[in-house]
């Protein structure tokens, strides 16, 4: 009798309002579902019958509550309130936590004025409950999607990650555990993974915590978690990278392996003490992701064809620059791609093994048990290899044995951190390599940048001078153009590119050819930009040039290359 009140009250407001007629209110509450009680709401019953909108129902049943309406399709729902509740309580009380308002915490319900579940929440999640009404059907969509995504991370170990005497399928923690730093981990994992982050920074300072993707090289705020989580949260995620949570005075370094969505992820983990506490860095790669070829990577076609010439001579060196992040080690990997590795002997020593690639023998460097560059180099050259490659040059010792194996008749492949490929020879200098050696073993230093691409579904086309393209250093005029169509965001961008303006990104690449007047140059030991300069000369394409071209091409913005390139 009090339920049928209630659907009557409900149903006189929304006759009121001029949403159905006293007609339709009859038939709705004669109406068999509602009768049985099997759908249980005279709203549904409503909608069912056409006779009104699941928000009309929804803006009512929040007038009659006093809470407000939200639609959750453009509602900024925060993952780290989601987690305080399992996804089985979710369905149970038809009721999802958005985000945090005053110390409350702000419920997504479909009865906001439900005694029993808003006091059940409240014992659950330790939170004061601020109600408020969302439509069934997006109630219930968010409710699904929160449910897979907290199922969705499936933790395991590698054989490298196990502690000697340990069982690979032991765990001291439960996966399907529903405390809220668990779900936290799997959301913030599984998020990362949806928006194809290479990086998650996970950070705490005097009053909050802060979530944050690196999306295509730049980083964006993604959820600001209850800063009383953080403790929980961090050792959730060390427990599972196998790092020892009772030490927070110390760096500590450490990897799992996930299976999400039906790929593999290698996570590699840092933690590093900072004034408020312990902040986490987890570098995320794809174990099944496919080597992607030089020519996806954006490299000219100009560029491409004396690369690949480099690549196929049987003996030198090849060192890739760049800063940290540029791409580096992708373009070794597709260098690697092109080498025969049927008649050819590949073997490389890296930190971490990034990629994992076929009839290639991969040796993964561990400082703890003395197998260093420089040691690892060492043992290769006994293996009879034809292709070395060399994850990076971190010291001179490591530089001269990979210089020497490149005069000894071996193709090496290695990166340095350098500005330009011009600055890779004079690093190899300071590293204490002599420069005859240098000059006799380099062949050719291949320097890059990664830049976004613009989103293809909002991009738009404006025109600049040329008296304003004459002021950008090195832009590409043809003669007697007055007038140059460009390309940018537009402001806001798209869902797509989720309000970026980019989506992806490519290469730009500068190729040093090392000839008989260079070699000159690195005897007499001159300086970077006097082989720059002389390199020019000779044709090379310098990064900003490449990029610039781009940049006529469509491919990106001005902006975007002179963010990336100095």
């Amino acid at each position: 009798m009090k339920q049928r009140k209630m659907h009557e009250l409900m149903g006189k407001r929304l006759v009121l309002e001029g949403v159905i007629s006293q007609e339709q209110l009859d038939e709705a509450l004669q109406h068999k579902d509602l009768k049985k009680g099997e759908r249980g709401l005279l709203g549904r019953v409503l909608v069912t019958l056409g006779y009104c909108t699941e928000e009309d129902v929804a803006k009512v049943v929040a007038e009659r509550a006093g809470v407000p309406f939200i639609s959750l399709e453009n509602y900024p729902v925060d993952a780290a309130a989601m987690v305080t509740v399992s996804a089985e309580s979710a369905r149970r009380y038809r009721a999802l936590p958005i985000d945090f308002s005053d110390d409350r915490l702000v419920v997504a319900m479909e009865q906001p004025l439900d005694i029993l579940a808003l006091d059940d929440l409240r014992v659950l999640t330790g939170y004061n409950i601020k109600p408020v009404v969302a439509t069934d059907s997006e109630l219930e969509a968010a409710i699904k999607n929160y449910s897979q995504s907290s199922v969705g991370v499936e933790h395991s170990l590698d054989e490298s990650e196990v502690e000697e005497g340990q069982d690979p399928g032991e765990t001291s923690y439960d996966v399907g555990s529903d405390r809220p730093a668990v779900q936290l981990a799997n959301v913030i994992l599984a998020q990362a993974v949806t928006a194809k982050a290479s990086d998650v920074h996970i950070e705490v300072y005097e009053k909050n915590l802060r979530v944050r993707f690196r999306i295509d090289g730049v980083l964006h705020d993604i959820m600001t978690p209850p800063k009383q989580m953080h403790g929980a949260l961090v050792s959730r995620i060390k427990i599972m990278s196998n790092i020892n949570i009772a030490e927070r005075r110390i760096p500590q370094d450490g990897r799992m392996t996930l299976k999400i969505e039906g790929k593999t992820i290698d996570v590699r983990v840092a933690s590093l003490p900072a004034s408020f506490g312990e902040r986490l860095t987890l570098r995320l790669l794809e174990r099944t992701a496919r080597t992607i070829t030089l020519e996806e990577l954006g490299v000219a076609p100009e560029i491409l064809k004396k690369f690949k010439g480099m690549i196929n001579l049987p003996y030198g060196f090849i060192p890739v620059t760049g800063p940290t992040g540029s791409g580096k080690s992708t373009t070794l990997y597709a260098s690697l791609a092109e080498v025969d590795r049927v008649v050819k002997n590949v073997i490389t020593v890296e930190d971490p093994v990034e990629y994992r690639m076929e009839g290639i023998n991969q040796i993964q460097i561990n400082p703890k048990a003395g197998l260093t560059f420089a040691s690892g180099l060492r043992s290769i050259l006994r293996s009879d290899p034809d292709v070395v490659m060399v994850g990076e040059i971190r010291d001179k010792e490591t530089a001269r044995i990979a210089i020497e194996s490149a005069l000894t008749g071996h193709m090496v492949f290695t990166t340095l951190h350098t500005n330009d490929a011009a600055g890779a020879i004079s690093r190899l200098t300071e590293m204490g390599v002599e420069p005859y050696l240098t000059a006799s073993s380099v062949v050719g230093i291949l320097a890059q940048r990664l830049t976004r691409r613009l989103c293809p579904q909002c991009t738009e086309e404006y025109t600049i001078t040329r008296e304003m393209a004459q002021k950008i250093p090195e832009f590409p005029l043809k003669p007697g153009e007055e007038k140059i169509k460009l390309y940018r965001p537009k402001s806001g961008g798209c869902m797509r590119c989720s309000n970026t303006g980019y989506s992806g990104r490519f290469g730009i690449y500068e190729f040093l050819v090392v000839t008989e007047e260079i070699q000159k140059l690195t005897l007499e030991r001159a300086s970077a930009r006097e082989i720059k300069r002389m390199a020019v000369a000779q044709g090379m394409v310098t990064l900003r040039q490449d990029g610039l071209t781009k940049v006529r091409q469509g491919m990106t913005s001005i902006e975007e290359v002179l963010r990336v390139i100095v």
